[in-house]
């Protein structure tokens, strides 16, 4: 049975906190901004959060709230706000904060989720779009609070992971969105993620988003003549167009869930009207 359709405003709505996740290469920060962009011409109260340190979501959603989480910022503000100020400070400015997450597997992600959850909890937001880490470290992400409750007993560390996983595994506050293209070995290496994070971690999966999709219709493969330019390049984007459906249909036949299309951007750079485009395109239902 085919996965329903669902409109992207609907599961945007459904939780307050979004976590895009995708294998390297397959435009999850495209995703996520399509996404808040969609959300933001919606009327949500939206803020994009990136986890990498990169300015690229704040570049193309300019005009919209955006925030960067970095570990070692999430770490120094944790130790502040238990009280520990100057040592934040000194740890900072000594590099000794990096030493402290390096000894302790998992604080820097707890730290990272901590702040999300932060961010969940405050309700200043309708929705928080965050663009998560590679598919592999999403992984180790979101399992981050269950290793620590193993090995930690009690304290602050140990309440933090236990909230922390707590809105991870609720479902009206938490889904996990992963991103895919419309070949192959992307979307498999997707099913593989989504059943790690569905059985190791338990978050709501929401809607796959296939990115990148020639939704053409088919050109004309004689114009200009047989074998001229114009001719080779419409068998070219034919049979790009052809494999993409194929694809997505085969995706239908493997996923469970729904999922989303964010139709090709001509061209190799991506701006913030190209954004705005393809979030009218996706709330628009192509």
């Amino acid at each position: 049975m085919p996965p329903k359709r669902v409109h992207p405003l609907q599961f945007l709505s459904s939780t307050r906190l979004v976590v895009v996740a995708g294998k390297g290469g397959v435009g999850k920060t495209t995703v996520t901004a399509v996404l808040a962009r969609a959300a933001f011409r919606a009327g949500m109260r939206v803020l994009a959060v990136d986890l990498d340190g990169k300015p690229t979501l704040a570049d193309l959603l300019p005009d919209q709230p955006s925030e960067s989480i970095s570990a070692k910022a999430a770490l120094a503000e944790y130790l502040e706000t238990h009280g520990l100020h100057r040592v934040a400070k000194r740890l900072a400015t000594s590099g000794v904060i990096d030493v402290v997450a390096n000894a302790a597997p998992g604080i820097d992600d707890i730290v990272v989720l901590g702040k999300l959850k932060q961010l969940e909890r405050s309700e200043d937001f309708d929705v928080i779009l965050v663009d998560g880490p590679a598919a592999g470290h999403a992984i180790t992400l979101l399992l981050a609070p269950a290793s620590l409750q193993a090995a930690v007993r009690g304290g602050p560390i140990r309440t933090q992971a236990e909230e922390v996983a707590d809105m991870l595994a609720d479902h009206q506050r938490c889904q996990a969105c992963l991103v895919t293209l419309p070949e192959a070995t992307p979307i498999a290496e997707a099913l593989e993620t989504a059943a790690a994070l569905r059985d190791r971690v338990g978050v709501r999966l929401g809607p796959m988003v296939v990115n990148a999709v020639d939704l053409g219709t088919k050109l004309d493969e004689q114009a200009g003549g047989g074998g001229s330019a114009m001719a080779r390049a419409a068998v070219f984007t034919n049979a790009r167009r052809a494999m993409h459906a194929a694809q997505a249909r085969a995706l239908d036949e493997s996923w469970g869930g729904t999922h989303l299309t964010v139709p090709l951007v001509d061209g190799a750079t991506l701006d913030a009207a190209e954004v705005d485009r393809l979030a009218a395109a996706i709330v628009g239902g192509r």
